[in-house]
């Protein structure tokens, strides 16, 4: 097996067109954008790189064909049991001893920097993008999300690798009924002339930005995974977010003008971007927007819902999701809505989704596979 780091124009293009043509029979692939990709493996662009390195390779056989491809890194701020390094970007043919080769080749890079374990497939970044392996519900992917044949499973489990956790999508059809006791709250709540529901407004974004930062701080604070936002971080993700935001989906409820609530959707991007090939250049841009404008979007996916701990639990949730519903019912053509994953670590989480009357769509796993077999495996802890 030939073994080539990828760092040529060549080898990058290589890196980038081998899953094309490894699932050019699935009609369910969806090619990721490839600036996407490279800003993952740019120092410029990706900070993970202040504290750790990254490398990717492609594996080649005695015919000079690609037959796999890896990136393999450490991040000093992931702190695990064990020092734990990752892989990403895997892809390789149905062929067990060729995955078993590109394993055991990170596998070394990773002892070589002092890791006893690794875990993938994940990214050399956050977990909103390139996380984990599907293992159910093989559907076209959410934009950003990791999108693989079902054979891998067997690749990554027969090699070694255990599940650390299990990554869980939720959705729904946007016009199924809506649950009685979610019309309940509405009513009961909708007689306090103090609360009001109010979708997203672009030409009010950075007061929405700070209306959500507001929110999220409070909502998710004492939750695990949950992070502190300033509202610069905010209003950076929502400027960035601006050219697909769709006023009708992310709504707000306010007490007295006061933030307790909000509910975060866009359009599935994927079901415009599909359509490039990965490339994302000014043709593409403008398609993009002749595409959006004359293409119909019938999926919709969910970014955040967060409640005030004071508001929790006094029917403010089927308020909010019955005045946007009906609202969105209305004025857009969505038909599906499908959630970002959430760790069965988080049962809390898992909660909320499931009282949004959602169903498991799919679900991704997240594999580790330790060096040393005699160690005890745990998975990752409940929060």
């Amino acid at each position: 097996m030939k073994v080539i780091n990828v760092v040529s124009k060549e080898s990058v293009s290589e890196f980038l067109n081998f899953p094309k043509l490894l699932f050019r029979e699935d009609e369910n692939y969806i090619r990721p954008l490839d600036q996407d990709i490279e800003n993952v493996f740019n120092p410029k662009k990706n900070k993970f790189f202040r504290f750790g390195e990254c490398e990717r390779f492609l594996f080649k056989n005695d015919k000079n064909e690609t037959v796999g491809k890896i990136a393999v890194f450490i991040n000093k701020k992931y702190r695990q049991d064990q020092p734990t390094g990752g892989i990403g970007f895997f892809d390789c043919i149905d062929h067990q001893k060729t995955a078993d080769f590109i394993f055991n080749f990170a596998k070394e890079w990773l002892q070589k920097k002092g890791m006893e374990a690794m875990d993938g497939p994940i990214n050399f970044g956050e977990r909103d993008k390139f996380w984990g392996l599907l293992t159910e519900g093989f559907s076209e992917p959410l934009y950003g999300m990791n999108y693989n044949p079902p054979y891998y499973q067997s690749l990554f489990e027969n090699y070694g690798f255990q599940i650390y956790f299990n990554q869980l999508c939720f959705g729904r059809k946007i016009h199924e009924p809506v649950a009685d006791h979610f019309l309940a709250m509405h009513q009961r709540i909708s007689k306090n002339k103090e609360i009001k529901a109010k979708p997203l407004q672009i030409k009010f974004l950075e007061k929405f930005a700070k209306d959500f930062t507001e929110v999220y701080n409070q909502a998710w604070a004492s939750h695990g995974e949950g992070k502190q936002l300033t509202e610069m971080q905010t209003v950076k993700m929502f400027k960035s977010l601006k050219p697909v935001i769709n006023e009708h989906i992310s709504w707000f409820v306010y007490e007295n003008e006061k933030p307790i609530a909000m509910w975060m959707n866009i359009p599935d991007l994927n079901q415009w971007i599909k359509f490039f090939n990965g490339k994302f250049g000014l043709l593409q841009k403008l398609l993009f927007l002749i595409i959006k404008k004359f293409r119909k979007n019938k999926k919709m996916v969910g970014l955040v819902f967060g409640i005030i701990p004071e508001w929790q639990r006094k029917g403010i949730d089927g308020f909010m999701i019955w005045e946007g519903t009906k609202h969105f019912r209305e004025t857009t053509d969505f038909e599906d809505y499908e959630m970002q994953w959430i760790g069965d670590f988080n049962p809390k989480m898992i909660k909320i989704a499931e009282n949004l009357e959602t169903k498991v769509t799919r679900k991704l796993a997240t594999y580790r596979y330790l060096f040393d077999e005699t160690k005890e495996f745990k998975r990752q802890e409940t929060v």
